[in-house]
């Protein structure tokens, strides 16, 4: 957190909007064959064929879903990609090419955004996809990163928020609740550093936790290990905003009801151990924390066999008819309505 003095500056204007842009994006190597043009144009050309594309635009902004105090900016350039590569995977896609947009202040000299960059390139080696284009601009206030990712499904593979039935299991991915109390750990440095700018926290026993917040990924694998295991989820969508709130998305999409049974709920032993050094529930974080950027999915019970013992996935309940309601089961066998508390955009809004 002690600034190096002597840091090399180079003035983002000596560069101007479309040198910047090719500087920041020199090394990055096309590896799709349906990358037909790539930068350097009025826009990307793609080839899918027969398959069908899969778009989603993602929006970061500083001071709302990133604190550069304690967020590393090539990191910030990595989980940027990362949170839109998933909501390819949730419609059971390969992710195959994104475009990079920033809105970025003056305060910014090149070499931040060179981190930055580095991230995002850091990302799209390990993902396998290919970065065509984008934006820059001037901004205010600031940082601001805009991604928009793009993705190819064979027809009969894709996979909605839409096709849940009762009876269908519900079933989640890894674990969750990790990445908000990472942020909580995060935060919490954040003021002491504010009191003692000279204290060095010791995060050791965090380190699951606070790699989740900083350095999420996303569940390419999973896409692969369904396909292996001939398993079509019948719906899907990541864990962005807290598990409550997705399983009610997909509930209403598909018009059903669920119950989910809070002994199921996968939580890693960290996120067990921090909650109760924040006195906070486990349970409630599980539900309500988000990003974790985890794939939620329903599956016929028919599919079960193919799924039973794979520690990739957690049946954490399952969907019933709408009118039997969304509900928590808790340990102690009582019902409790669903609600979601996770997440929202524009809080000051009515």
């Amino acid at each position: 957190m002690i600034e190096d003095k002597n840091q090399q500056r180079t003035d983002l204007n000596t560069l101007g909007e479309f040198g910047l842009i090719e500087h920041l994006t020199k090394n990055f190597e096309i590896k799709h064959k349906s990358t037909i043009k790539s930068i350097g144009d009025d826009a990307s050309v793609l080839d899918f064929g027969k398959k069908q594309v899969v778009i989603t635009t993602d929006f970061l902004v500083e001071g709302v879903h990133f604190d550069l105090s304690y967020m590393p900016l090539k990191h910030l350039g990595y989980k940027s990609v990362v949170v839109n590569l998933s909501d390819v995977f949730a419609m059971n896609a390969s992710a195959t090419q994104i475009t990079v947009s920033i809105a970025v202040s003056n305060r910014f000299p090149l070499e931040a955004l060179e981190e930055l960059y580095a991230g995002i390139e850091t990302a799209a080696k390990l993902y396998n996809i290919d970065v065509v284009g984008g934006d820059t601009t001037s901004s205010l206030s600031g940082l601001t990163i805009s991604i928009t990712a793009l993705g190819e499904v064979e027809k009969d593979d894709v996979v909605y928020r839409t096709g849940a039935k009762p009876n269908d299991l519900l079933i989640v991915t890894g674990d969750v609740g990790a990445a908000y109390l990472g942020l909580q750990v995060l935060e919490r440095e954040k003021e002491v550093f504010k009191v003692n700018p000279q204290s060095q926290p010791d995060l050791d026993a965090y380190t699951y936790i606070i790699e989740r917040q900083l350095k999420p990924e996303a569940r390419q694998d999973v896409i692969k290990l369904l396909s292996d295991l001939d398993v079509k989820p019948t719906s899907m969508i990541d864990v962005s905003d807290g598990l409550s709130s997705e399983i009610l998305h997909l509930c209403k999409h598909s018009n059903v009801g669920c119950d989910l049974y809070e002994d199921k709920i996968p939580l890693d032993p960290q996120v067990i151990s921090t909650a109760e050094e924040f006195n906070m529930d486990s349970t409630t974080i599980a539900l309500n924390g988000g990003e974790d950027y985890e794939l939620l999915m329903t599956i016929s019970q028919e599919d079960f066999p193919k799924i039973k013992g794979n520690p990739n996935f957690t049946v954490i309940g399952y969907m019933t008819e709408p009118e039997r309601g969304k509900h928590l089961v808790t340990r102690g066998e009582t019902k409790v309505e669903l609600q979601a508390q996770g997440w929202k955009n524009f809080q000051g809004d009515n």
